[in-house]
């Protein structure tokens, strides 16, 4: 790709030479004249020393050298839209592929791609181009939105809902009972988990995580949320739309999460904990059972409290030592 037709891609001016061939994306570290990289805030310095052909940098950006650049408000992001048309990801053929397994009352979709040893249950239904992975694993009555892609050995149990363009990486397990008992007569008998899951769209979810279904009604994902690996969502959370979770995060059961928060990694949540919308969860926190985050809070420490709050009490007992 010429970097004019880049730049008309992404919607921006361009300075140098247009006609110079884009052949992949890489770091200001390793890019060479071939290739595209990207640069913003302290990465500026740097990318005067890189070989880079073409360099996304912000509006402002200072262009002493006359370099080929593409001015954008968001380089970053500019980047990623550039890798998917410079290094689009493959796609496997549309077809089912003779070792895997169909139930009765199947709807599979147009253009959509089965691989080897899938096994998809009885009255699935698959929309259009969406891919199952090899040895994956689609429980009876799952509805598969279009456009997605179910990664290798993944496994949906029964009546699990997905949107349109869900991502589900490798080991993911959908749908699987939540963490319910009953004590009685001196010992845990199970609370029988009857809900289900449901994924809104463009959904992501990360290699090894597991999402429970509902004791009763539903455990939902929101339109847009992307979750890291190895998270665990509890049974009844209702997690919101463009929420962004790092891994090794858990969620206890009945946890509510709104728009557009920011939990980092290893984060625990207690029971019917309420994490309002835009509010940040630092990496380690700990959020007691029943706390309520305000809305666009950010917290830290175990137990969570304001952050401030927490560097202020860590710079007291930093103190007590001397």
């Amino acid at each position: 790709m010429r970097v004019k037709e880049l730049a008309a891609w992404l919607e921006a001016g361009f300075e140098g030479d247009g006609e110079a061939e884009i052949r992949r994306v890489a770091t200001l570290e390793d890019a060479g004249p071939d290739d595209l990289s990207f640069a913003k805030g302290r990465g500026l310095k740097q990318a005067e020393q890189s070989l880079a052909g073409c360099l996304l940098v912000p509006p402002d950006y200072v262009n002493q050298n006359n370099r080929t650049i593409i001015r954008t408000p968001d380089p970053r992001a500019a980047a990623a839209r550039a890798i998917a048309t410079i290094h689009p990801s493959y796609a496997p053929p549309p077809g089912v592929h003779p070792t895997a397994i169909i139930g009765p009352g199947a709807v599979i979709g147009e253009g959509v791609s089965i691989g080897a040893t899938a096994t998809i249950g009885e009255n699935v239904n698959i929309g259009a181009r969406s891919v199952i992975g090899v040895g994956s694993v689609i429980g009876d009555r799952v509805r598969v939105g279009a456009n997605c892609t179910i990664h290798p050995r993944v496994t949906i149990y029964p009546e699990v809902v997905l949107g349109d363009d869900v991502v589900l990486h490798s080991g993911c397990v959908i749908g699987a009972d939540g963490f319910g008992f009953v004590f009685q007569g001196g010992a845990y008998e199970k609370f029988p988990q009857i809900g289900r899951v449901e994924l809104g769209n463009r959904v992501e979810i990360g290699a090894n995580s597991c999402v429970d279904r509902a004791a009763l009604g539903v455990t939902s994902i929101g339109e847009g949320t992307k979750i890291d690996n190895l998270v665990h969502i509890g049974h009844n959370c209702r997690i919101g739309r463009h929420v962004v979770i790092a891994a090794q995060t858990g969620f206890s059961g009945g946890v509510e999460v709104g728009d557009y928060a920011v939990i980092g990694g290893q984060v625990g949540i207690g029971d019917k904990a309420r994490i309002e919308s835009r509010a940040i969860l630092g990496s380690g926190s700990g959020v007691l059972t029943s706390k309520v985050v305000r809305a666009g809070q950010v917290m830290w420490g175990t137990p969570a409290r304001p952050l401030k709050e927490c560097l202020e009490q860590m710079a007291v007992l930093a103190r007590l030592t001397k």
